[in-house]
């Protein structure tokens, strides 16, 4: 089987069920349904500098669905043929669906704050960080 015939689902927005109001202020809960799979890591990302661009790797399997609880975030993806999706993710109550196989890069502003929902704990051996590698999964044979 070829990466580009075993390519996961499309990156998506998900929007997730607020509850409150202006004057006491939202809550926001992501349980399934909602989410397209069930949370083995959860973890949050904050203080990066405006002119910092973070990400720069791929997972080969994990599932993700990554938050801007505080601030706004900009997701450029793209998968092993080279083509790129955009995504600036602003509510605390949409989140961004991601599979395996997409480079990420994330650029925070001003107090971004991520928050990631993963489907597996974490494991050095899911990431790919090599982008000439990354690129070449594009037609190959998987190993996986």
């Amino acid at each position: 089987m070829k990466v580009s015939e075993a390519l996961p689902s499309a990156p998506r927005l998900l929007k997730f069920p607020q509850t409150g109001d202006a004057h006491t202020g939202f809550t926001t809960t992501a349980t399934p349904p909602a989410l397209p799979f069930q949370v083995a890591r959860t973890y949050w990302t904050y203080l990066t500098p405006d002119e910092v661009l973070r990400g720069h790797h791929a997972h080969r399997a994990l599932e993700q669905v990554l938050f801007a609880v505080s601030g706004s975030l900009e997701i450029t993806l793209e998968n092993p043929a080279g083509a790129c999706l955009h995504f600036t993710l602003t509510r605390p109550d949409e989140g961004l669906y991601l599979a395996g196989l997409y480079w990420r890069t994330i650029r925070f502003h001003h107090q971004a704050v991520l928050l990631c929902l993963a489907s597996q704990p974490y494991s050095e051996a899911s990431y790919i960080r090599d982008y000439a590698t990354f690129r070449g999964l594009a037609g190959q044979p998987t190993t996986e």
